[in-house]
């Protein structure tokens, strides 16, 4: 397996389904009773909490299977499926549907306390699940039961780290960054991302076939 690019398989699969570029007008309605410092704290803590959750499941993606004495393959064909119900909604506008439709419509808008913590907005919900959920964590999964050596599970961990990072890049400039794409900008985007995200997911699919049925490999 060529690590370098299986990982940047996992780095483009993570940042397609946290896609923190659907997170900015989220984070923008949680933090515009916010000063500057919290909304930068909202950021940090939210980038950190994505990075956090990404580290749990890359250090017990593995024993979780075998405590639920799951296959690595039935696994990765299961978590395929979802990533690719995932990438299909997207490129239909449907948005992730393993995500919740937060202040996208007149009966779920965002009504937030001026004097709610930053850290909780931060934590819920804007990381967990608008950030990071089922399709994220799934994925980790996969990458991580897979891994062959402590090597593989450090890569992916290397990884979420570089997701976070783009993560916290992306809030700190998200009114710059949602005024400058636009409705139809982001559109385009997240059209894109679940092309890109189809293509990985069928790869995580064939992978776990050719883990069930050894001779498809030959």
């Amino acid at each position: 397996m060529d690590l370098g690019l299986e990982i940047s398989k996992l780095i483009l699969a993570l940042m397609v389904l946290i896609n923190p570029f659907g997170a900015l007008s989220i984070y923008l309605d949680l933090t515009q009773n916010h000063s500057t410092r919290e909304r930068r704290k909202v950021a940090r803590t939210s980038s950190l909490t994505v990075f956090i959750v990404i580290t749990l499941f890359a250090l017990a993606g593995g024993t979780i299977l075998k405590i639920l004495n799951i296959s690595v393959g039935s696994f990765q064909v299961g978590g395929g499926i979802l990533v690719l119900l995932i990438a299909i909604s997207m490129m239909n506008d449907n948005g992730n549907p393993a995500k919740p439709n937060i202040g996208t419509d007149e009966g779920s808008d965002i009504v937030i306390a001026p004097k709610q913590s930053a850290a909780a907005i931060a934590v819920v919900p804007l990381a967990i699940p608008m950030m990071i959920g089922p399709g994220g964590i799934s994925t980790v999964i996969i990458y991580a039961s897979a891994a062959k050596t402590y090597r593989d599970i450090i890569s992916i961990i290397a990884a979420g780290l570089i997701v976070s990072a783009i993560c916290y890049t992306t809030l700190m400039v998200a009114a710059r960054m949602s005024s400058w794409l636009g409705e139809t900008g982001l559109t385009i985007l997240n059209r894109i991302m679940g092309m890109l995200l189809a293509a990985v997911s069928v790869e995580i699919i064939v992978a776990g076939l050719k883990a069930i049925f050894p001779q498809l490999a030959v």
